[in-house]
């Protein structure tokens, strides 16, 4: 069968978009997996990764409510310029210290929290922006475009980190990164004004009330509050990257060079599954699709704990990609596309509790038990963790087991 171009990429909005997200998000790759080695070369103790967890999850759980809020209120490609201007500002400060030699382990706990901060505001707006550029009807196909977007940056951000940080200094991987934003700002200055959806005649506030709101719909949503549930849970047990810089050097033995190529793994196996879910017209049977890619998660994550091989590992996390790109293709088509327009940053900020809380808290349980037992332990019994949170899950809440994808949409409701 031929390939064809996604219909996504047939709208310039959402291509600009998508070509600027896959660019910046190189560059946050690169970021994130350089900060992981550059802790490993300021202390050898894991427990420091949980330090790094804890500073993202703060501000994600005081601000993404109110970011959510905000993203329905106030115009949300005026709210990106404003996050990724800031994210680039951290960028900048990260690299700075770093050329100064002054750098230490609470000023990238500090930078992070502030950049978590902006995150908190940026991912609502992003998410809830993406539906106000295209029908409603080729939102499964955006969403695997994003992934794809996401996959690519993901291999080269991490791949070039290793080779950055061996060839020019740990203090580059940075400053490139600040530089990356500037493609999404570009993106939203060519994409023009957006229009997006208000409940009602009065303009909605960002207020207690307007949470609540929020938090209503979602408990009111069965399909919605459990996948955020498993999402949590899932990346909760099996954070297994995080420690990816130990596991490297300690139980692979492996360098800088050979560490951007582990680190880009999962990114290779997610967008292989990307690009093949972008060729289909429609996914059925999403439920039942999206309980077994958790378990195949798990599964691989297992594999990753108990690899002793530098090749073995990088198929366990090309798995553990591949899977997880099935599973974000999936439940966020069924968030977006059963939440109201006028709801969707709310719902995109309580979703950000779960699948960011879940990540940052586990950094900080895998540091835990890294220090405690080990590196290898830490992963095995987060992959372990993950495959039992899953029976629960599919037992608490039966819709999911039986959800198609094409039950009835609301998202144009009022």
């Amino acid at each position: 069968m031929p390939l064809h171009i996604p219909p996504a990429l047939l709208h310039r909005r959402f291509r600009l978009l998508w070509a600027g997200l896959a660019i910046s998000v190189a560059g946050s790759q690169m970021q994130l997996w350089a900060l992981l080695w550059h802790i490993r070369t300021l202390t050898d103790q894991p427990i420091a990764i949980g330090g790094i967890g804890l500073a993202r999850v703060v501000p994600i759980i005081v601000f993404s409510l109110v970011g959510g809020a905000l993203a329905d209120t106030f115009n949300r490609r005026q709210v990106l310029f404003v996050t990724q201007s800031v994210m680039a500002l951290v960028a900048l400060t990260l690299a700075w210290l770093t050329f100064q030699g002054r750098i230490e382990l609470w000023h990238i706990y500090l930078l992070t929290a502030i950049q978590a901060t902006a995150i908190a505001f940026d991912l609502p707006a992003r998410q809830a922006l993406v539906p106000n550029l295209i029908p409603a009807e080729i939102l499964p196909n955006a969403f695997s475009m994003q992934s794809i977007a996401f996959e690519v940056g993901a291999i080269v951000g991490p791949a070039l980190s290793g080779m950055v940080i061996a060839y020019l200094g740990q203090g580059y991987t940075y400053l490139i990164n600040a530089i990356s934003f500037g493609a999404v700002i570009i993106a939203l200055a060519l994409i023009g004004p957006v229009t997006q959806t208000v409940a009602g005649e009065k303009r909605p506030e960002v207020s207690l009330k307007a949470i609540k709101e929020g938090v209503r719909f979602i408990l009111s949503q069965p399909i919605i509050l459990s996948s955020m549930v498993l999402d949590f849970f899932a990346t909760f047990f099996s954070s297994a990257n995080t420690l990816l810089p130990f596991f490297a050097q300690d139980i692979l033995k492996v360098g800088a060079v050979e560490y951007g190529w582990l680190s880009a793994a999962q990114a290779m196996g997610a967008m292989a599954a990307a690009l093949v879910i972008s060729q289909l017209q429609a996914i059925r049977r999403q439920g039942p699709i999206f309980l077994y890619s958790v378990v195949a998660f798990g599964l691989a994550t297992i594999a990753f704990g108990l690899a002793r091989n530098f090749w073995v590992a990088m198929a366990a996390l090309a798995l553990i990609g591949a899977s997880d790109s099935v599973s974000m293709i999936i439940r966020n088509t069924i968030r977006q596309l059963q939440t109201p327009d006028h709801l969707r940053g709310r719902m995109t900020s309580i979703n950000m509790i779960f699948f960011q809380g879940g990540p940052q808290l586990g950094e900080l349980e895998a540091g835990v038990v890294a220090q405690l037992f080990s590196v290898p332990v830490a992963i095995v019994s987060g992959g372990i963790g993950c495959i039992v949170a899953v029976g629960w899950i599919a037992r608490r809440w039966p819709q999911l087991r039986s959800y198609n994808g094409d039950e009835p949409i609301v998202a144009g409701e009022q």
